[in-house]
């Protein structure tokens, strides 16, 4: 009895291209806390915790406005770059078929994002903070990076658990 392997358009052209899924994520990662946390929850804005950002004037809001705007412009270019890079990867057939694999690198992409944005503007820049609106604002920061590890290092287990990773030495059977 014979056992074939079956190549893949994506193992044709090379090593399927993660950077898509990753970008992807990371622009919805921003979107979410963009639109979750400083819209429709308000408890923070880009500038919310800056002496000129103060959310308690009209010329603090109008600030804050148009930071958050240029913050969600920044978040679709990179939905738009990984859109592209998704349609490059199809024509050259480096697109894998593994949900897990896509998946993965868009939850490891998103709880980068947040690490970043995390430790950036909320502990280095104090920009702002995850609870603007509270007094004493490191806990609920810090939750804000623990769950954002939690997405990428499960983003990247469930990215390295699947078929075309090209991490885990399985081999695809037909």
């Amino acid at each position: 009895m014979s056992r074939e392997t079956r190549t893949t358009p994506a193992k044709a052209a090379g090593a399927p291209t993660k950077a898509p899924a990753f970008l992807f994520g990371m622009g919805i990662g921003g979107f979410v806390d963009g639109i979750v946390l400083h819209q429709l929850l308000q408890w923070h804005h880009l500038l919310s915790h800056t002496e000129s950002g103060n959310t308690k004037t009209v010329a603090g809001l109008e600030l804050n406005t148009l930071a958050d705007g240029m913050f969600h412009s920044a978040m679709w270019v990179l939905v738009v770059a990984a859109a592209a890079l998704t349609v490059r990867a199809r024509q050259q057939g480096r697109l894998s078929a593994a949900w897990s694999f896509h998946a993965g690198l868009v939850l490891c992409g998103w709880g980068v994002f947040n690490i970043v944005e995390g430790l950036v503007n909320h502990q280095l820049l104090q920009i702002h903070h995850v609870r603007d609106d509270l007094g004493g604002p490191l806990a609920w920061d810090l939750g804000f990076l623990a769950v954002s590890v939690v997405l990428a290092v499960g983003g990247w287990l469930l990215f390295r658990g699947s078929p075309t990773s090209g991490q885990t030495g399985a081999s695809e059977a037909g």
